[in-house]
């Protein structure tokens, strides 16, 4: 039997409203930016990979990630539910995704692999950490198509709610799941947890 392939969507389209500038590109302690670590360690263990930015960021991104495929989304000011629709209509012939996001620098490779390994064709699976439900999500390819429509700025925890039955919650032992930096000060505090 062959091995499911799993591919990555990364949402890397928001306008960093709180932030003040664009914290992708902000740098962490390590030296590399905001993006580049997320992607990397993303990359680690997901060969097929899709990254959807606004076509503004896209260049830059693409030389923080020359590896990795870069789609412009014209449209990000409709919100994250759109952005991952068009994620959605571009990805190749895979029996699932984990739908990251770009701002999630801390997250374990352990981690993503381990969601990975527990996805299946039918099947939704949240990560949580200290009962607390995490990101990234993963979506079997049975749920492709409701991510193809989606709109606005819910993203694909509106399926969660659509389909309680197929929500796997997956208890790991990284706290990276619940890290998003939205502001400075978050950008701070997480490097030295």
């Amino acid at each position: 039997m062959t091995k499911p392939i799993i591919g990555a969507i990364v949402l890397a389209a928001g306008f960093s409203s709180r932030f003040g500038s664009s914290k992708l590109l902000a740098r962490l302690s390590s030296g590399e930016s905001i993006f580049q670590q997320t992607v990397q360690r993303i990359a680690e263990v997901f060969p097929e990979r899709l990254v959807v930015t606004r076509p503004e960021m896209a260049a830059a991104l693409q030389e923080l990630a020359p590896e990795t495929s870069i789609l412009s989304f014209e449209r990000a000011e409709q919100g994250m539910g759109a952005t991952l629709a068009f994620a959605a209509q571009n990805i190749g012939d895979w029996d699932g995704c984990v739908v990251c996001l770009g701002d999630m620098p801390f997250i374990e490779t352990s981690t993503y692999s381990l969601i990975a390994e527990h996805v299946t064709r039918n099947s939704i699976v949240t990560p949580t950490f200290d009962f607390r439900a995490g990101n990234p999500v993963a979506f079997g390819k049975n749920f492709f198509t409701d991510l193809k429509a989606l709109t606005g700025d819910k993203g694909g925890k509106r399926l969660t709610g659509m389909y309680p039955q197929a929500v796997q919650c997956l208890q790991v032992s990284d706290p990276g799941i619940l890290l998003d930096i939205d502001t400075h000060e978050e950008l701070a505090l997480y490097q030295h947890l």
